[in-house]
């Protein structure tokens, strides 16, 4: 895996803060700020091909020094023993890849490798998503409605879209290695044919999607309202997750004039479904 690291030469607030703001707009999901002796480095990681680097680079232009960092995660992948499936709906549930279960009932089960990008499941905002998910797409009654994911991680909620009818499934991340590991899992889904997966920025996206899907953070969701908005069908429904319950209310001015339609919080988190 590699990091790829922002150097700041002094603790200028004002610095910082423009280049975070830099990383947020390439859809970064997070950003570690550590302050050293030089002044500030902020770590995050935008996927480890070559392009998404250059993508990256391109973003700062030439104003502050940048490296990548190879970083080792096998000391930290001991989790994988403890992982669990998790139950998104009482028919719904996301399964380790690793692992092997039999559940009653026939539930829909989706197998998740994430590989080296975010998300198996066991995250509020990704249970959350999924939820507001599968309630839209088992609400349709007539042709299959095309989805869009905005910040695809692992896949999770484009593979649950086409597993649970919807066709055409787009999923786009700026991190390589989501759009690697979305692919893997569509085909360990057996959903491959019906997902199409890339790293295209949503300002370079066309077309209009009936469900849009963004599961992201705040800052991300402001800068992406406009597309968000556009890319919406007429009558078609957002979701977004990644925000918390107590803090989201500047997200819903941004993406004005859609409408709430549904709310719902877990562990301090909120996804919100609204209607274009």
């Amino acid at each position: 895996m590699r990091a790829f690291v922002v150097s700041i030469p002094s603790a200028n607030r004002e610095e910082v803060e423009l280049a975070s703001d830099q990383l947020w707009q390439l859809g970064v999901r997070a950003i570690e700020e550590r302050t050293e002796v030089e002044g500030v480095e902020l770590w995050t990681t935008v996927g480890d091909r070559e392009d998404a680097i250059h993508r990256a680079v391109t973003s700062i232009a030439d104003r502050w020094p940048w490296r990548v960092v190879d970083i080792n995660v096998e000391p930290v992948d001991t989790w994988r023993e403890f992982a669990k499936p998790v139950w998104a709906t009482p028919d719904l549930v996301v399964v380790p890849a690793w692992q092997s279960h039999s559940f009653d009932g026939d539930p829909l089960v989706l197998r998740i490798e994430p590989g080296a990008a975010f998300g198996l499941g066991d995250h509020p905002t990704t249970e959350l998503s999924l939820r507001a998910l599968a309630s839209l797409l088992r609400a349709v009654t007539e042709q299959p409605p095309a989805v869009l994911d905005v910040g695809c991680g692992t896949g999770i909620l484009a593979v649950a879209a086409a597993r649970l009818g919807a066709y055409p499934v787009r999923a786009v991340d700026v991190a390589s290695s989501a759009v690697e590991t979305t692919a893997d899992n569509a085909a360990r889904n057996g959903v491959a044919g019906q997902i199409v997966v890339d790293t295209r920025p949503a300002a370079d996206l066309g077309g209009m999607y009936d469900i849009v899907v963004a599961n992201i953070l705040a800052p991300v969701l402001v800068r992406l309202a406009d597309d968000l908005r556009r890319l919406t069908v007429r009558g078609g429904h957002l979701i977004i997750s990644g925000i918390l319950e107590d803090s989201y209310a500047h997200v819903l001015d941004a993406l004005a004039p859609m409408s709430v339609v549904r709310r719902e919080v877990l562990d301090g988190w909120i996804a919100v479904t609204l209607r274009h």
